[in-house]
C-alpha cells in the first residue's frame, strides 16, 4: 500500500485529492491545525474511527514549524508528499502579507528540508508535489505557459514564486522528486465562500430564495480561465508517477470573465444579476491581475491530462448545490430558526 501525507487537506483540493488516493489504495495522511473549533467538513464523508484501521489519519502540524513536519514525516513516512497548504486568498494576502509570505514561502522551504534530511537518514525516495499557481503570472500576457515569465501582482504571488523556485532548486542541487504543478482557478461546490465563484452562486441561490438583497463585488473585468478542483487533482497525482519530476501549468485554456459567471449563474435561477450586484471599492486588489488563460498542452501531451468539466457545467454544479443549502436555510428561517451565513467576505 503506498502511502501520502498531503498539507492542506482540510481545502478544497485536499478534500478532492484525498478521495481521489483513497480510491486508488492510498493510506492517506493529512495535516491539520490545532483549533478550538473542527475544520473537517470536507473530509467527514472519509474518515471512520481510528479503532477501525482507517485509510485516512489526520495529525496536527504547521507550516511555520519545522520540527512539527519532521515529526510528521518521520512518523507517517510516505511515499508521495503532496504541499496544497497556504493563505490562498489573493486579497486577503495584502492585509497579511507577511504571514502569507511564511506560511506559503517559508513553509515550503521547511517542507522541501524536512523532506530532505528525512531521505538522507532513512535512504528513501520521497516525492512531492507544489502547488502552485496562475497568480504567479500576474502581469504576463495569456495565454501563460510553463516558459512565460513571472510577474506576480500581490504578496499571494510573490510567496508562491519563491515557493516555486525553491522546489526547482532542491530538484537540481539535491536530486530530489519535485513536480511543480502551476494550477489555474478551479473552484467546485467545497470552495470556501469567500472566493467569488462561491460568493456568486451562494448569494444568487440565496436572492433566489429571498433570504439576501444584494451581492457586493470589486472588479467585474477581471478574467479568469476556471475549471473544476475534481479535475485538477487527478493532475497532481499524475505528475508524480512519472519518471521524471517536472513543471506543468494545468488549466482548460477557456477564460471567462467575472460578468460572465454573473451572466451565467443568474440565468440558471432566472434572475438579472444586475438588479442585485453593486460595486464596492474595497474589494478592489491594489495591484490588479486582468487576464489569466493557461496553455495546458504539455500536460496534455506527457501526463495524458484533460479537464472533463467545462465552464458551463461547473458553474451549474456550484449552483445547484448552493440551490439546496439556501432551500435548506429558508426552510429553517421559516420555521423561526437562524442558520449561519459566512460568505459576507470579498472576491
Amino acid at each position: 500500500m503506498k502511502s501520502a501525507l498531503i498539507t492542506g487537506i482540510t481545502g478544497q483540493d485536499g478534500s478532492y485529492l484525498a478521495e481521489l488516493l483513497l480510491s486508488k489504495g492510498y493510506m492517506v495522511h493529512g495535516i491539520i491545525r490545532r483549533a478550538s473549533t473542527f475544520n473537517t467538513d470536507r473530509l467527514d464523508h472519509l474518515y471512520t474511527d481510528l479503532h477501525e484501521k482507517p485509510q485516512l489519519r489526520l495529525h496536527f502540524g504547521d507550516m511555520t514549524d519545522p520540527n512539527s513536519l519532521s515529526q510528521i514525516i518521520e512518523t507517517t513516512q510516505p511515499d508521495e508528499v503532496y504541499n496544497l497548504a497556504a493563505q490562498s486568498h489573493v486579497r486577503v494576502s495584502f492585509d497579511i502579507p507577511q504571514y502569507t509570505a511564511q506560511a506559503d514561502g517559508i513553509g515550503t522551504l521547511n517542507l522541501l528540508e524536512a523532506l530532505r534530511e528525512h531521505m538522507v537518514r532513512s535512504k528513501r525516495t520521497v516525492r512531492m508535489y507544489q502547488a502552485g499557481t496562475s497568480e504567479m503570472f500576474g502581469a504576463t500576457p495569456p495565454p501563460q505557459s510553463e516558459s512565460s515569465p513571472f510577474y506576480p501582482r500581490s504578496p499571494y504571488g510573490v510567496a508562491k514564486v519563491f515557493a516555486h523556485w525553491s522546489c526547482v532548486n532542491y530538484r537540481e542541487a539535491y536530486n530530489m522528486f519535485v513536480a511543480n504543478g502551476i494550477l489555474f482557478n478551479h473552484e467546485s461546490p467545497r470552495r470556501g465562500e469567500t472566493f467569488v465563484t462561491r460568493k456568486v452562486t451562494r448569494a444568487a441561490t440565496r436572492i433566489k430564495h429571498g433570504l439576501q438583497d444584494k451581492l457586493y463585488l470589486g472588479n467585474l473585468e477581471s478574467v479568469r480561465d476556471w475549471g473544476f478542483a475534481g479535475d485538477f487533482v487527478e493532475a497532481m497525482w499524475l505528475m508524480l508517477q512519472q519518471e521524471k519530476p517536472d513543471d506543468y501549468v494545468v488549466a482548460t485554456g477557456q477564460a471567462h470573465s467575472v460578468r460572465d459567471l454573473l451572466d451565467e449563474t443568474f440565468a440558471l435561477l432566472d434572475l438579472d444579476w444586475k438588479k442585485y450586484v453593486e460595486i464596492d471599492p474595497r474589494y478592489f486588489r491594489p495591484t490588479e491581475v486582468d487576464n489569466l488563460q493557461g496553455s495546458a498542452e504539455k500536460a496534455q501531451r506527457a501526463l495524458g491530462w484533460k479537464p472533463k468539466t467545462s465552464f458551463k457545467d461547473l458553474v451549474k454544479m456550484m449552483v445547484a448545490h448552493d440551490l439546496d443549502l439556501a432551500a435548506q436555510e429558508a426552510h429553517l428561517k421559516k420555521g423561526g430558526f437562524a442558520a449561519s451565513h459566512r460568505g459576507r467576505a470579498s472576491n
